[in-house]
């Protein structure tokens, strides 16, 4: 049997999967995958500064096994305006910036935004929407703090109040930019569309919604429905967009969503924040 160091060095170079899975094998690799050599190797090379930005900062670990299992239970950061997650098996990163770490315009006008504890949201506050006929939703981040060589999705997380309206009417434009060139265009519905409601729309609207839906298409979207989709935590999301980190490159990416082409009266849509996590 190869010393304890020894299986430990080689458990390093696998994944977080592969430890978690070889620690059946015997004591020696179950003892040689606890260890602070072989976590260390696994956790963000920033993880002491995220915990010192966390709202926990004061928090001990027994173990660097620990600190990354409290990585991937998910991490408040920055005054709990963003949260930080690695994926449990792959030690991918994820972040969510908080609507109030994006930019929503007119969300400091009461009139149009109010900013609310929603009971199941990860943050103090999130974004709902009153009324406004320009929707216009931006964030960025820096692919530096990211997993490298990744391919990385981007999504808007929202909520749908029953009172809402306006939101399946036009389809808004997604983006996603690089400062390096990048760009990924596309469209999407801002709530399910359903049929019915549809049909009684084209009775009070007309032909409104064509002459709208033929307008966005300039964009140069795939052309298929997008719509929001549903998430295990009770929200949904939007897709915005896709794009790639690579290694050494630290690029600043823009994720956004606008409607503001239908000047069209929309409300009742809930803004948690955007989700940035590997694909």
């Amino acid at each position: 049997m190869l010393p304890e160091a020894c299986v430990a060095n080689i458990i390093s170079f696998t994944s977080p999967a592969d430890t978690f899975s070889s620690s059946a094998v015997s004591s020696v690799f179950r003892l040689a995958g606890d260890s602070d050599f072989v976590w260390e190797r696994f956790l963000p090379s920033d993880y002491r500064s995220l915990i010192s930005r966390s709202t926990d900062s004061h928090r001990s670990f027994s173990s660097k096994k620990e600190i990354y299992r409290c990585l991937c239970d998910s991490l408040l950061i920055d005054n709990a305006q963003n949260l930080f997650k690695i994926n449990n098996f792959s030690g991918k990163i994820s972040y969510i910036l908080s609507a109030r770490d994006i930019s929503i315009t007119w969300s400091d006008q009461a009139s149009y935004w109010s900013w609310s504890n929603v009971s199941d949201s990860r943050f103090s506050e999130s974004a709902v929407l009153i009324t406004t006929d320009r929707l216009e939703i931006k964030g960025k981040i820096q692919t530096g703090i990211l997993s490298a060589n990744t391919r990385y999705g981007a999504y808007l997380i929202v909520k749908v109040t029953k009172h809402a309206y306006g939101l399946d009417l036009v389809p808004a434009e997604t983006s996603i930019k690089s400062k390096n060139g990048q760009i990924n265009k596309n469209t999407t519905y801002l709530c399910c569309v359903d049929e019915k409601k549809q049909q009684m729309k084209r009775l009070f609207y007309g032909h409104r919604e064509e002459q709208m839906a033929t307008t966005v298409q300039a964009v140069g979207g795939d052309q298929k429905k997008r719509e929001p989709k549903g998430r295990d935590d009770g929200w949904m999301e939007i897709e915005l967009g896709e794009f790639e980190t690579r290694e050494g490159e630290d690029d600043e990416i823009t994720m956004s969503l606008t409607e503001v082409k239908g000047y069209q009266l929309k409300g009742g849509i809930v803004i948690d924040g955007i989700e940035v996590r590997p694909n």
